[in-house]
């Protein structure tokens, strides 16, 4: 049995635990509650796309093999920017498909045409700009840079990413994904990137929070009357 000197320091020791956890313990359940209750189609923006976009087919295209590419090809993919059909090749250069000639960007006309294609058509444009580069925080990390910013009018703030280089329709930003976005940096308490659940803060707030129920347990287990009762029962019998 656990003296009182013990069962004292042990509260306080339990107190101050749920004062320092209490805070991410909420952040934990208003951030679990939130992911539970959203379609993550809807975070993904699917409402915003044209989910049923496909690339016209393409004729008369040249030969991959004529293409002037020193090191040889080891990745091909076929790309349609304005109706205009690229190869994408080892991941670094567009080639135009009917004249192997090569494209080191796209321009803002043509971001706009792709954007066109995979978003919505009710959807109105209210500007357009360009990003080089974007920190561990901003909606659009890890993806390729430079970037077209396409931004729709509406409440929702919507944003559409068109990568330069490639023409690539790259993903949606809204104001439900930021949401969900900083409730995830919450979650995983990756205060510096968002999406690593490794990190050593949520490691030691897991295992304070482990300490603090098993503690809360003992509490109960030696101040609960019924608990004294059932001993002095066992003990009688013996």
């Amino acid at each position: 049995m656990i003296d009182r000197k013990k069962a004292m320091a042990l509260r306080k020791a339990h107190r101050y635990l749920g004062i320092i956890l209490g805070l991410q313990f909420i952040m934990w359940t208003v951030s679990g509650m939130y992911f539970s209750w959203t379609d993550i189609d809807e975070i993904h923006g699917d409402q915003f796309k044209n989910l049923n976009f496909e690339p016209g087919k393409q004729k008369a295209l040249v030969s991959p093999s004529t293409l002037e590419v020193s090191e040889g090809i080891n990745y091909l993919e076929l790309r349609v920017i304005d109706e205009q059909p690229y190869y994408w090749v080892n991941k670094n250069m567009l080639y135009n498909a009917h004249t192997g000639a090569p494209k080191a960007t796209i321009s803002e006309e043509e971001a706009l045409s792709v954007a066109s294609s995979y978003m919505q058509d009710e959807l109105q444009v209210a500007s357009v700009a360009s990003i080089a580069e974007a920190g561990d925080h901003h909606e659009y990390r890890e993806k390729m840079l430079p970037a077209y910013v396409i931004s729709y009018e509406g409440d929702e703030q919507l944003k559409a990413y068109v990568s330069m280089k490639d023409g690539k329709f790259q993903t949606v930003r809204h104001r439900d994904w930021r949401i969900f976005d900083f409730l995830w940096m919450t979650h995983t308490m990756d205060y510096e990137g968002r999406d690593n659940f490794n990190t050593t803060v949520l490691r030691a707030f897991s295992l304070l929070g482990l300490i603090t129920v098993l503690s809360g347990f003992i509490l109960w287990y030696i101040s609960s009357p019924t608990v004294r009762k059932l001993k002095k029962r066992i003990k009688v019998r013996s």
